[in-house]
């Protein structure tokens, strides 16, 4: 299915210098901002006191934010849990205050707006289990870029599988830069996001790849970087069809899920179009660079091989 068809082949590979500069500064940018400023983590990774608060009747999340705004409190989570009468508070470590303390206040402020609002269960979450939390994360992460290296290798060519890796953790990078410059909470939810992007992106990238296979068995003599540029090319219609239906409900999220989905739709916002990007840009790239060949993808027929008049 495609939107639109592009005759003329785009010669995005003319511009592949320039655009991964731009990118390796914007690397390099994230990378800094990461190691000087670190992330704004949320209460699941740093600790803090967790209640459980039921109601009679659907409890009005925002109306619960307000009052617990009023108190001071700034990094903290209100959400769901299981009913729409259940509320899961989480509450960051307040320096000579104790889970107990923070609690009845807690609920003091809640039963002025909700009378019927009541404690189910109050207690208090060590950084111990941020930290292993940090350390599960990190290995999901190099799992998944192990996976898709592996992936890669078999299916396509090594140069591929480089070119992949390396514009997979440019979208990875970019996006905690992001959360770095900005200081934008950084929670279970981002993290899950990321993880997401990585499997978004590299599906972009072997659409294209597939794409560059199958001109090089098709254009026998055509230069390499003309091989990529019509695939890209050809490409174009479907990328804007499958990325711009997701963008759309990852946008509905952002505007309408409310808070707890506020920065998970904003990682995959940064992560779907900068995936582009990469994929377009930095994969393609790099693997030219690397020095990629029709050899290197379309196994050469043999001369007594019937087969062989039909290329």
């Amino acid at each position: 299915m495609e939107f639109f068809r592009i005759k003329r082949t785009i010669p995005f590979m003319r511009h592949a210098l320039v655009l991964n500069l731009i990118s390796l500064a914007a690397f390099i940018t994230a990378v800094v901002f990461i190691a000087l400023r670190g992330f704004n983590l949320s209460i699941e990774f740093t600790g803090g006191t967790v209640m459980e608060v039921h109601y009679q009747k659907p409890a009005q999340l925002e109306q619960i934010r307000e009052s617990i705004n009023e108190l001071g409190y700034t990094d903290f989570q209100v959400q769901n849990f299981g009913t729409s009468l259940d509320v899961m508070i989480r509450l960051p470590v307040r320096e000579g205050e104790s889970s107990a303390e923070q609690s009845e206040s807690i609920m003091a402020a809640l039963q002025q707006a909700e009378p019927d609002a009541e404690l189910r269960r109050v207690e208090f979450v060590g950084p111990q289990v941020g930290k292993e939390l940090v350390h599960n994360g990190l290995m999901a992460l190099l799992f998944v870029v192990i996976g898709i290296m592996v992936y890669l290798g078999f299916r396509f060519e090594w140069k591929f599988a480089i070119a992949g890796v390396v514009a997979n953790l440019h979208d990875v990078v970019i996006i905690l830069g992001f959360f770095a410059i900005f200081q934008w909470e950084f929670s279970l939810s981002v993290l899950a996001g990321v993880l997401a992007v990585l499997g978004y992106s590299v599906n972009e990238s072997v659409v294209i790849m597939d794409r560059i296979r199958e001109n090089f068995r098709k254009y026998r003599k055509m230069p390499t970087d003309e091989v990529i540029n019509s695939a890209i090319t050809q490409t174009i219609s479907r990328t804007v069809i499958t990325h711009g239906s997701t963008q759309m409900m990852v946008l509905a999220m952002l505007f309408f899920g409310g808070p707890t989905l506020h920065y998970f739709s904003l990682a995959l916002t940064i992560g779907i179009w900068f995936g582009i990007y990469s994929s377009v840009f930095v994969a393609a790239a790099i693997a030219m660079w690397l020095g990629v060949k029709r050899e290197d993808l379309v196994k050469p027929v043999k001369k007594d091989d019937p087969s062989a008049e039909l290329g």
